[in-house]
């Protein structure tokens, strides 16, 4: 199918689970309402028509102020056998949980869990939510907006007799 026809099936079929659906740029694009999501992603799997089979991305983004929502989580499914793809969006504020789709890809149990680590965002239901990048007794979540940035000299064969742990000063003058 091409992706006018399957905005055009989602739009006769599944209406009442996106709050908008829109090409941009070529691309098959839904905002989602969350209460829809799992309902939804397992239709999109198993209707004959679409077989959105693969999940091949989960990700997110932190509109910290910008937008109503801080985050969006998307996530980007491909059929296998018929070619297509569609980028599904989910809006939650900042203590919003969003739902495991780990029932429906495998592929999103480690994908989950990279979102949970970078932007602090929990998967209700996931089996074996816990950081996957960063140590476990890391503090705070890398990708989020409001995560502080830090200067810390690189160590070099050249320097790495004069670099202590306290130097993480700008310009890197070693203290």
């Amino acid at each position: 199918m091409l992706v006018d026809q399957i905005k055009e099936y989602l739009g006769k079929n599944r209406v009442d689970d996106f709050e908008s659906l829109d090409i941009i740029r070529g691309d098959l694009v839904g905002m989602v309402n969350i209460s829809r999501l799992i309902d939804l992603c397992a239709y999109l799997k198993e209707d004959a028509d679409l077989q959105f089979d693969f999940l091949s991305m989960v990700t997110a983004a932190d509109y910290s102020g910008k937008k109503e929502k801080r985050f969006e989580v998307v996530y980007s499914l491909f059929s296998i056998e018929q070619k297509h793809r569609i980028m599904l969006k989910v809006a939650i504020d900042e203590n919003e949980e969003v739902p495991s789709l780990t029932s429906l890809w495998d592929t999103a149990d480690w994908q989950e869990r990279e979102v949970y680590d970078m932007f602090g965002i929990v998967f209700a239901d996931h089996p074996g939510l816990k950081r996957i990048l960063m140590d476990d007794d890391w503090v705070g979540h890398p990708q989020r907006k409001d995560f502080p940035l830090t200067y810390e000299t690189p160590e070099f064969s050249h320097n790495r007799d004069k670099i202590t742990l306290d130097d993480k000063t700008p310009g890197g003058e070693v203290n």
